[in-house]
């Protein structure tokens, strides 16, 4: 059975990855990318390396971006002019809700059908049990293409306004990065007392590990708006974070990560959320600071 067709543009990592995924699945594959020689490795695997992104529009009916934002979208797709009627563009970049609708529209508006895309995992871990992306758009846009885009990681759609995948996408990616820095600031204050990563992971693993209990337990309560200290209390975080970050400054860290959260947590206590849980902190987070 002959496999579709796909035309992949941006080669950074996870564009790379993706071409060698529908490559490995026997699709055909045309790719450009502004710097050539990233396509050098994917041509070797059997992909057609396009000239300009005319050609690698016109190429192939499914097009996948994997660019660094939208902005970047609108001078290649440019100079596919008339090609892209008729086109369906798998735009798996990042960006704002906001700039999604607006880059869907722009697509849209010239004959083309436009899918917005958030990819869950790294470009490793592409093509690999559990891998997932978020989808927003036409649905039946997606299902007429939904085996190809299997191949690179499931599909998850959030229906058919395409801001939705952008905002899914922003609001784990929020946590995924509050998680990292603050494990690398963890890291951070224990170097200078010879703790090394690898001496600290099975203590920190276990510490993320358990988290699931806490994202469901605080997640209810917060979607019922039940903030009450009969767990924790924040005038406990606030005791806690006070001796994070005087731990940070002796070890001669920067205690701007734990600062800043401890500031957060003051500011609930000063409103009066002392002895509420640190669910609480929902109508910090919803005021301005001052």
């Amino acid at each position: 059975m002959s496999r579709q067709a796909v035309t992949v543009i941006g080669l950074g990592p996870m564009g790379q990855a993706m071409a060698s995924a529908l490559r490995r699945a026997d699709h055909p594959v045309t790719v450009w990318n502004r710097t050539a020689s990233k396509a050098a490795a994917l041509v070797t695997e059997g992909a057609v390396l396009a000239a300009t992104p005319a050609e690698a529009v016109a190429a192939n009916e499914l097009v996948i971006l994997s660019l660094t934002d939208y902005a970047a979208m609108y001078p290649i797709l440019e100079q596919a002019g008339a090609a892209l009627a008729g086109r369906v563009i798998v735009n798996l970049s990042s960006d704002t809700p906001e700039r999604t609708r607006e880059g869907a529209a722009w697509v849209t508006a010239r004959g083309a059908r436009h899918l917005t895309g958030g990819v869950q995992v790294p470009p490793p871990q592409v093509a690999t049990p559990g891998a997932a992306t978020f989808y927003s758009g036409p649905e039946e846009v997606l299902d007429a293409h939904r085996s190809t885009l299997e191949v690179l990681t499931s599909v998850d759609f959030r229906g058919a306004d395409p801001g939705l995948a952008a905002l899914y996408y922003q609001l784990t990616i929020d946590l995924f990065w509050t998680t990292l820095v603050g494990y690398v600031h963890m890291l951070a204050v224990a170097a200078p007392h010879d703790i090394s990563a690898r001496y600290l992971l099975p203590y920190a693993a276990p510490a993320l590990a358990g988290m699931p209990y806490f994202l469901e337990f605080y997640g209810e309560r917060i979607d019922a708006g039940d903030h009450r200290g009969d767990v924790d209390r924040l005038s406990m975080a606030e005791a806690s974070l006070d001796h994070v970050v005087h731990t940070t400054r002796a070890a001669g860290v920067d205690p701007t990560l734990p600062a800043a959260v401890l500031d957060l947590v003051r500011r609930g206590v000063a409103a009066g959320h002392g002895s509420d849980s640190i669910s609480s902190l929902m109508t910090v987070f919803r005021r301005p600071a001052s």
